[in-house]
């Protein structure tokens, strides 16, 4: 949200309908190694697979699959809540439950019609007599409750019961929020591809020159992308190594990273002609922007929100500088598609970015001393300007410790590390020989 009630016509924000607030285009988090930036996109992950797999996927038995805070003594005992304030079909919804391994304890959807908070539902326990209902929300809604396990959202329920405005509220969970991470390559280059092989026709006819010139865009010498469908023996073979593993390790394997289902070959052109990789040959830089493309476009085209950990991982600073740039200019992002990234790249915050992070787009996280969890906070927490003078300042007190969120190196350490090098170690290992030493027993 704009945290001072500024407007900038220089960034695509967008009103909060039945508020005064307006939603900013995009959010960065900085935070050193394992301060908790990965699972705080992986919260809003793990909400939308609820929703859409409460009901039609979990066990009915098998309790629910959380992953609760590992780091105290019983992890178990602590329910986690997950809440979310969206926008569907111009109307303002807060949507959240909370739940422990074996039930859902909690759930709630409010809608904000004229700035007034109303209820659509509450429920505080797993029968249908724990749902109540304001008078707003109409349907079948005692069936849908009749149907609830301890273990699924009322929500995905009535979704599935086609339910026609918790119905809109699923299919955005569904549609409108999309994720890039490492663990999800394969699943991101199929869907770029796909969008590739479109015809150039109907409502899709500018998706695959919108796809063509972020390729040539990048400057990575590609000159497009030639797609042929995996082999039917190397499907058969991809989901025997799959079943294998979900047999052997079961309930351990938290994921099964997916195997492209398309041979994508990488053109480029040089003065001889047009020459082919195969894109595991080509760098990671550039398999990460192909795989970024299919996300970033129809995000752009649809809106929604795109979270995308460690942007800045295998891209050049000018590309992530680039592509936070689509997000943020009115003129490339028209239907209020809001970026969030984790990053270590600070020259996003620093006056030669060509695109400005405002204060109220910056956030960082830091990891408790005491109990290892992770706090999350903005630097409107702090007295910042919003100027381009200001920026290099932001950049500078943020790798100068200003704001916290960054890294704690023990020098002493680093020196006992050399001192122990430099000696061989404990037990000499590594320890250049005398040449008039005498050889220990057996050594070579």
């Amino acid at each position: 949200m704009i945290a001072d009630g500024v407007r900038r016509p220089d960034r695509a924000e967008r009103s909060v309908p039945g508020s005064s607030h307006h939603a900013v285009p995009v959010a960065a988090v900085y935070g050193p190694n394992a301060s908790g930036k990965s699972n705080a996109l992986g919260a809003v992950m793990w909400m939308r697979w609820a929703v859409l797999s409460s009901f039609r996927s979990w066990d009915p038995g098998g309790g629910v699959p959380r992953r609760p805070f590992q780091l105290r003594s019983d992890p178990g005992a602590f329910p986690s809540t997950y809440e979310m304030d969206l926008v569907v079909d111009g109307t303002r919804y807060e949507y959240g439950f909370t739940v422990d391994d074996e039930k859902v304890l909690e759930e709630w959807l409010f809608y904000f019609p004229e700035g007034n908070r109303r209820r659509l539902y509450e429920r505080t326990g797993d029968g249908p007599e724990s749902v109540k209902f304001g008078r707003w929300l109409t349907g079948r809604r005692k069936t849908i409750s009749e149907l609830l396990r301890p273990n699924s959202l009322y929500l995905s329920v009535a979704a599935a019961q086609g339910h026609e405005r918790l119905g809109a509220l699923y299919r955005w969970f569904r549609n409108g929020i999309r994720v890039a991470t490492d663990n999800d390559f394969a699943e991101r280059l199929d869907f770029t591809v796909e969008l590739f092989r479109r015809p150039a026709d109907g409502g899709a006819r500018q998706m695959p020159a919108s796809l063509a010139e972020l390729l040539r865009f990048a400057d990575l010498g590609v000159e497009g992308l030639r797609v042929r469908d995996q082999d039917e023996h190397m499907k058969a073979e991809q989901g025997r190594v799959t079943e294998a593993l979900e047999k052997a390790l079961g309930k351990r394997l938290r994921r099964v990273e997916g195997f492209p289902r398309h041979r994508v070959q990488v053109d480029h052109r040089t003065h001889e002609g047009v020459f082919g990789l195969d894109i595991q040959e080509e760098s990671s830089g550039t398999r990460t922007w192909i795989g970024m493309l299919g996300p970033v476009v129809v995000s752009l085209r649809d809106g929604g929100v795109l979270c995308v950990d460690e942007l800045d991982a295998r891209l050049h600073p000018y590309l992530t500088d680039a592509l936070v740039g689509l997000f943020q200019n009115p003129e490339t992002n028209r239907n209020g598609a809001q970026l969030v990234f984790t990053t270590h790249e600070a020259s996003l915050l620093g006056g030669n970015a060509r695109i400005e992070l405002f204060r109220d787009q910056i956030w960082f996280t830091e990891k408790d001393a005491d109990t290892c969890a992770t706090r999350l906070f903005p630097v409107t927490d702090f007295h910042v300007r919003d100027s381009r003078a200001a920026k290099d300042n932001i950049e500078k007190r943020y790798l100068s410790g200003r704001y916290g969120a960054l890294p704690y190196l023990d020098d002493a350490l680093l020196k006992r590390l050399v001192n122990d090098l430099s000696s061989g170690g404990a037990h000499g290992a590594g320890k250049v020989a005398d040449p008039g030493e005498k050889s220990a027993p057996g050594a070579a």
